[in-house]
């Protein structure tokens, strides 16, 4: 019988989820690519893999932001959004530890969450994954950009039909024309074709494979032996990149766990379940590190802005590990939130004429956070983060790097690397910006980072800030004053900056704004008008949310 669909908010994105199972223990299924928890019910033999888990867990599904019953966002989601959801579906449930299910493309976010958040994961469970969806020598069984290309096409011109070939992901139901009817509508209900491309496209640029070490909870993994869509010896490497994983190989070629002999699936699972220890003595997780550093011994003026530092904090769900007057050490959730926060406070740092240093890294802390700056291993590394970083820029590793897709950032390379005592090579860093910000838009610099329509981008900027105290200007005379369709300007800035129209004329006219009130020679009301607010408290709101601090608080 299925369940009833309940809806939880993730910020201000509502998560559909629905619980049920007689169990003592919780079990939280992280569904592949796209889902639908009320169709996965019209499938009897996943509707039958279910209860079974039932009667040993209370089994929890959802359906990620922007696929199934979850609001569509346009905005692209990263793997700490996607981490998010995970933690609001078990608070709304009232789940304080669960075991972990990921599927396929689920196994990324459920490998990251138990890595971030080992305290509330009894133990991670995977079923056909992947760390990367790219090819690269040190990973050869990822597609190639051609392959993926396929893909892409397929996604576009065949979603959902016969042409998707979806029995690639069942062949032993390739010939049930009823179940493969329902698979089909199952994609087609999960998500549009342009919301299922722009998830396949992130999804090819996310990397795991930095983080599996870190996974400290017990692993159990499970594969097909000849599963089309993910070779076996992916797993196997997995695998062996994880400590105490439990790999197993059944044989078959579905890659959907609920065909085939789905028993042995199940009968595996069960096993693994009720053998787990429910309280592990695990006593690090994985966290996002960020240093700032400036030169206050050489001039007074460098002083860090503790007021600022403390001021933000909150927005981005951090805490101030250690600060003196040239150095603070801070730790974020995910790399996501750390970046955002290091943008926001380099951006004021220039403002006020300040030479700030942040760098930001990847790694196991302990448990208890304030313990974290006398760990040895960990000061040597943050030590190390002191040195490498650049004044006036943000660097971040190759780590930090690959689980940002989908987070609207301009990565480019930098001649710098970080060096670490765990790993016989350094790690890369990369210099980090905000497509968004003024620095960024209008530096010829930055615009040449990123990967194309450069000159396109800079014309829609011109175009912005001729109408800036033009309230009345928006998507519709932004695509008349460029000559292209609406449609056409909607994809191409997407592609461009991963914001749309109206997201980026805002955006623009929040970093005007900001600079105008920089020079103190406007007052809020003043600025607004200028900037194509007619409303200074609908500014002061929109102001307060881009940058963390009120327009007036700003101003002081």
């Amino acid at each position: 019988m299925k369940p009833t669909t309940m809806y939880t908010k993730s910020g201000s994105i509502n998560i559909a989820y629905q619980s049920f199972g007689s169990g003592t223990v919780d079990l939280v299924y992280i569904p592949g690519w796209v889902s639908n928890i009320d169709l996965m019910w019209a499938c009897p033999s996943l509707a039958e893999f279910l209860e079974e888990l039932g009667k040993i867990c209370r089994v929890i599904l959802f359906d990620k932001r922007g696929t199934g019953l979850s609001d569509r966002v346009i905005e692209l989601s990263t793997l700490e959004d996607r981490m998010d959801d995970i933690r609001v579906v078990m608070d709304a449930v009232g789940s304080e530890k669960a075991f972990l299910f990921g599927h396929s493309e689920g196994g990324s976010v459920s490998a990251l969450f138990a890595a971030t958040y080992p305290q509330r994961t009894i133990a991670l469970i995977t079923f056909g994954i992947f760390a990367k969806r790219r090819y690269s020598p040190d990973y050869p069984w990822a597609p190639t950009d051609q392959e993926r290309q396929k893909v892409y096409d397929m996604i576009e011109y065949c979603w959902g039909s016969g042409d998707m070939k979806l029995e690639d992901l069942a062949p032993s139901r390739a010939k049930d024309a009823e179940f493969m009817e329902w698979l089909a509508q199952y994609f087609r209900s999960g998500a549009s074709p342009s919301a299922a491309l722009v998830l396949t496209k992130m999804n090819t640029t996310v990397d795991i494979l930095d983080i599996l070490e870190t996974i400290q909870v017990p692993v159990l993994m499970m594969q097909r032996v000849n599963d089309i869509d993910v070779k076996i010896e992916e797993g196997r490497f997995i695998s062996n990149q994880i400590k105490n994983a439990k790999f197993i190989e059944m044989q078959g070629s579905d890659h959907l766990f609920w065909t085939g002999d789905n028993l042995e699936v199940l009968q595996t699972m069960r096993n693994f379940i009720q053998k787990a220890k429910y309280e592990s003595a695990i006593h690090k997780r994985l966290t996002t590190v960020l240093t700032l550093k400036t030169n206050a011994s050489k001039n007074e003026e460098e002083k860090l802005d503790k007021h600022a530092i403390h001021q933000l904090i909150e927005k981005f769900k951090g805490f101030i590990i250690y600060s003196d007057n040239e150095h603070a050490v801070l730790t974020f959730e995910g790399p996501s939130k750390a970046v955002h926060y290091g943008l926001s406070i380099l951006d004021k740092a220039k403002l006020e004429g300040k030479n700030l240093a942040i760098c930001i890294h990847m790694m196991l802390v302990p448990l208890i956070l304030q313990s974290s700056w006398e760990n040895v291993e960990v000061r040597q590394q943050i030590d190390e983060m002191f040195k490498q970083s650049l004044a006036k820029h943000i660097l971040i590793t190759n780590t930090v790097k690959n689980l940002l897709p989908g987070a609207g950032l301009s990565i480019t390379a930098s001649p710098y690397v970080l060096k670490s005592k765990k790993r016989k090579l350094a790690l890369d860093l990369f210099k980090v910006s905000d497509p968004a910000s003024y620095d960024s838009l209008s530096s010829e610099n930055s615009l040449a980072a990123l990967s194309f329509n450069e000159s396109f981008l800079e014309d829609v900027i011109q175009c912005i800030d001729a109408n800036l105290n033009n309230e009345q200007f928006n998507l519709v005379a932004l695509s008349r004053e460029l000559a292209v369709s609406e449609r056409q300007l909607q994809r191409k800035l997407k592609a461009i900056s991963n914001k749309s129209p109206n997201q980026l004329i805002s955006s623009v006219r929040l970093h005007r704004a900001k600079e105008l009130l920089s020079t103190r020679k406007y007052g809020v009301s003043e600025t607004a008008f200028q900037t194509g607010f007619s409303n200074p408290s609908y500014f002061a709101k929109c102001f307060k949310k881009e940058f963390g601090i009120s327009p007036s608080s700003f101003l002081q």
